[in-house]
């Protein structure tokens, strides 16, 4: 049984009410709960966390780390394209993750088509809405399968 963490970042705990057309209706418990249900079908324990605060963020991936954390979900949110500091968490703590998004950045404004983080992630979801998180999930169970 794995230890798997869901990191959602700022404006995350808005969802089900902040720009439905982008981010859909689903709320951030709904999404929790689905990704728990999802990794206890699979044998595992997931624990979810949500900021606004990037030290917040950074602090909860030091704590993955002592806790062994095998894996994170990660929605970045607005520090996808901000945030050298959590970039450097990340790679500092050496946790594989999924980076996952709710809407499509490629598709959206000019700023929000680079992101600090994908390039160090085992793989990125966009664009399916909560089910990104799902998606997200289940390829992160396969890259820890198949990681050993």
């Amino acid at each position: 049984m794995a230890q798997l963490l869901a990191l959602h970042g700022p404006n995350l705990d808005l969802l089900g009410r902040r720009e439905p057309e982008h981010y859909g209706r689903a709320t951030l418990a709904a999404i929790d709960s689905l990704l728990a249900e999802e990794a206890l079908r699979a044998g595992h324990r997931l624990m979810s966390f949500q900021s606004a605060a990037e030290h917040a963020l950074i602090e909860r991936i030091h704590v993955a780390a002592s806790e062994g954390v095998a894996g994170i979900v990660f929605n970045p949110a607005g520090y996808t394209h901000t945030s050298v500091a959590l970039r450097d968490a990340l790679l500092a703590v050496a946790i594989p993750f999924v980076e996952v998004h709710l809407s499509n950045p490629q598709s959206r404004e000019a700023f929000r088509r680079h992101s600090y983080f994908s390039d160090i992630a085992v793989g990125t979801v966009a664009g399916f809405g909560a089910e990104s998180y799902r998606l997200g999930l289940l390829g992160l169970l396969s890259h820890l399968a198949s990681a050993g």
